[in-house]
């Protein structure tokens, strides 16, 4: 813990074993748990809240404020959770008065160059690929995925269990357990290999196929569509996600698949 090439101001709260490397820069107001290692050249700044056995690489810059202009200095906190990996030059910015916090969850890969901006919440066991960018306010749920270069608007939601294509603009919400590619941003079938990695059934994964069918390949809107899956499909909670994500959703979903 004694790095004397390293800036920790007095009142961080730093864990005993964790390993600070020389040059990074820890602010007050800092938490750090046990077993994480602190590259060389990082920066963490007020309001971090570091979970146990985490990883972060030279140039990233943990909790700067937001860069929005309605921020006035209230006091916020970046929350990273356990065994979180961040890549070199990545970017996580804190919170505001929306939420108060940016957190990201347990068990996450953030590689190189990634931004995640103010109020974003991230899941567990999430990826995100290098240089994906993250506006404000986005909520990314469980075991999501993103391919390198992908750009996701404010205000997005997108579901558990998807898969994003590299270099994808996601303007909508993406429903759950889907991957979703082309420009516009548009449904590509469901992420079956995602799925049986985490154990979903063969059975399970069929069921969900047969709900997107009737909601993104038989050329209805979403309501008739809902309502179709409701009132032929079998009740199972994977239904009762998908149905109520989308009902529920305020930017409205991708499209459908269309050639």
């Amino acid at each position: 813990m004694n790095q004397p090439l390293a800036y920790i101001h007095p009142q961080a709260k730093i864990a005993r074993n964790v390993v600070i490397e020389p040059f990074s820069t820890i602010n007050k107001n800092v938490t750090i748990d046990e077993g994480t290692w602190i590259g060389p050249n990082v920066t963490i700044m007020e309001g971090a809240r570091i979970g146990k056995n985490c990883k972060i690489f030279p140039g990233a810059v943990i909790s700067a404020i937001p860069q929005d202009l309605k921020f006035a200095g209230e006091e916020t906190e970046t929350r990273i959770g356990d065994n979180t990996t961040i890549r070199e030059c990545a970017t996580i910015n804190r919170g505001t008065i929306d939420r108060y916090k940016t957190e990201v969850g347990e068990g996450c890969l953030i590689m190189a160059y990634v931004h995640i901006g103010h109020d974003c919440i991230v899941g567990n066991h999430c990826i995100l690929g290098n240089t994906t960018q993250l506006a404000g306010h986005v909520l990314v749920d469980d075991y999501v995925i993103f391919g390198g270069a992908c750009a996701v608007q404010q205000f997005t939601r997108v579901g558990s269990h998807a898969y994003i294509g590299g270099g994808s603009l996601v303007r909508k919400d993406v429903p759950p357990y889907t991957k979703a590619a082309r420009e516009p941003l548009s449904y590509s079938g469901i992420n079956s290999i995602g799925l049986r990695r985490r154990g979903f059934p063969s059975e399970k994964i069929n069921e969900i196929q047969d709900i997107y069918r009737h909601i993104f390949l038989k050329g209805l809107n979403n309501s008739k569509a809902l309502d179709k899956v409701e009132l032929e499909l079998a009740p199972s909670k994977e239904r009762d996600v998908i149905v109520n994500f989308i009902r529920n959703s305020d930017r409205g979903v991708m499209k459908g698949y269309s050639h």
